[in-house]
């Protein structure tokens, strides 16, 4: 009898509906196989039938050696992973008449087996939701450890099984399930912007902090240079805590993409801080990017609608830094493969530190750099040109002094105030894009919207001409420091760029600076 039965393949971010079409019947010829798998399945999906009939008979069933053909259509599309157990395992007993089949049209089925019957958590069950909704199916059914990431998906009834036994008896009408409910806006209002850190525990580097206001504010990418000790990382740290809050939006593109990676927790449903990604210089570039035989996303799209913290940024490799240029300005990565090209967002603010030479000390107020001649032009020279065009802000760090650390006078500026701040801002930048598609900021403006919105009177022409002139910068710097210029406008709610917001831009070109690395 043929039974068909419903699962999902998670393409990039989004999934695809799977039919299993189940047959069973007809003898089976001496020494030939019973069990056929067709449709494109990979190694982990072909292995499943010995969990699958060992997981069947641990619960109290029993499969006939009946001829079994299962056809995993389309079959172009290749299906990977072991979380198609389940909806084999279903098609296989309600075609052999183990089991009733009038419900089990209605619901998508993931999950993979043990071999006690046990279900294993999924990936991408987000995903797997959102396209069941949209597809109109009924319900879903899959393990009981991803049913609350998939219950926000509204009008879709999410059911979380621990074992084989209870999707059976569902599917029978012998027990009746509760789904699982999630009110998405309750949660996201009530664990919004928790932050365990504040720039109130930074002492002093107050014109390190207007550089990172400036930067949250118009979604600027900033690369901080100072000596050991000066408190890079622990700005760099704190850059989420000044960012405007995830809209529902984003926090729901954001929870996609982690679902995708498998990196939820069993008790998070819904992302709702900005994400903040650290990964160690010895990263690969299909770590970073994302990739691999089975395309994965990489940290910058884990990074998505947050921070992306490159710590020491000429130690890691330089092919790694290279393919960070077209994620930078696309703001998504596509991977390509023979048979599937697959897209991931990577809308993420780049934060990168490095010491201005190997052993920490050039430029220092008052220890000796050590490193001999050229050695400091070579150490900058492990970061290209065009990867330093598209940071926006060089930012200088200097160590804090005694009686800083040791004030109190006065406490820190902190979070909250800044991020006030910010908010306004971004709220006159959106407004200011209202009418253009994928653009929110002042970072994502393209260079024909640059020459519309930061319009310079002829002061600041002959200010901006200069400094192009003496630094030597390249066209995408010019583009740069004005996007820089207009944000620092916006943050005052200035309609004009002035001088000051030019030249403060300028500043923060160190890196394009002649003679900076002697």
């Amino acid at each position: 009898m043929l039974v068909k039965t419903y699962a999902s393949a998670v393409q990039g971010v989004d999934a695809r509906t799977i039919t299993v079409e189940v047959n069973a019947g007809g003898l089976v010829q001496e020494g030939k196989s019973f069990y056929h798998l067709v449709g494109l399945p990979d190694a982990a999906v072909r292995e499943g039938w010995d969990r699958i009939s060992t997981a069947v008979k641990n619960v109290g069933l029993k499969l006939p050696r009946l001829k079994l053909v299962v056809n995993m259509a389309p079959a172009d599309v290749r299906k990977e992973g072991s979380s198609y157990d389940l909806p084999i395992a279903i098609g296989l007993l309600a075609s052999t008449d183990k089991m009733k089949r009038h419900k089990i049209h209605d619901y998508v089925m993931m999950g993979e087996l043990s071999l006690d019957g046990g279900l294993r958590p999924i990936k991408g069950a987000l995903p797997i939701a959102i396209q069941a909704k949209k597809e109109n199916f009924k319900g879903l059914i899959l393990p009981k450890e991803n049913a609350k990431e998939a219950a926000i998906v509204a009008g879709l009834e999410v059911y979380g099984v621990e074992n084989i036994s209870d999707a059976v008896d569902f599917l029978n009408d012998d027990v009746k399930l509760e789904p699982i409910i999630q009110n998405t806006r309750e949660i996201f209002a009530k664990n919004k912007t928790q932050y365990d850190i504040d720039f109130s525990d930074v002492k002093g580097q107050e014109n390190i902090k207007r550089a990172l206001e400036l930067a949250a504010a118009g979604g600027h990418n900033v690369i901080l240079i100072g000596p050991p000790g000066s408190g890079k990382t622990m700005l760099a740290r704190r850059m989420p805590t000044i960012l405007p809050p995830l809209n529902l939006r984003e926090a729901l593109d954001t929870t996609k993409i982690h679902s995708v990676a498998g990196m939820l927790s069993t008790e998070t449903s819904l992302i709702t801080n900005r994400p903040f990604r650290s990964p160690h210089h010895t990263i690969s570039d299909v770590a970073l990017v994302g990739g691999g035989s089975n395309p994965q996303p990489g940290e910058i799209s884990l990074a998505h609608n947050g921070v992306l913290f490159l710590d020491e940024l000429p130690e890691f490799k330089r092919a790694v830094l290279e393919v960070l240029r077209q994620p930078m300005e696309e703001r998504k990565v596509t991977i390509s493969r023979a048979k599937i090209t697959v897209d991931y967002p990577a809308s993420f603010m780049l934060v990168a530190s490095m010491n201005p030479c190997p052993c920490g000390y050039y430029n220092h107020p008052d220890k000796e750099c050590v490193c001999g001649p050229g050695i400091v032009a070579r150490y900058l020279n492990k970061i290209s040109g065009p990867l330093l065009d598209r940071i926006d802000l060089h930012v200088e760090v200097t160590p804090v002094s005694y009686d800083e650390l040791s004030s109190r006078v006065k406490s820190p500026e902190d979070s909250q105030s800044i991020v006030e701040r910010v908010i306004r801002a971004r709220e006159i930048q959106t407004e200011r894009f209202k009418n253009i598609k994928d653009v929110n900021c002042n970072a994502q403006m393209s260079s024909r919207m640059v020459r519309e919105v930061c319009e310079l009177d002829t002061d600041g022409l002959i200010l901006l001409k200069t400094a192009m002139e003496r630094l030597q910068l390249s066209a995408r710097a010019y583009d740069r420091i004005l996007k820089v210029a207009r944000t620092g406008a916006d943050l005052l709610g200035s309609e004009r760029i002035e001088q000051v917001h030019l030249a403060e831009a300028i500043g923060y070109r160190s890196l394009d600076r002649e003679g900076w690395a002697g």
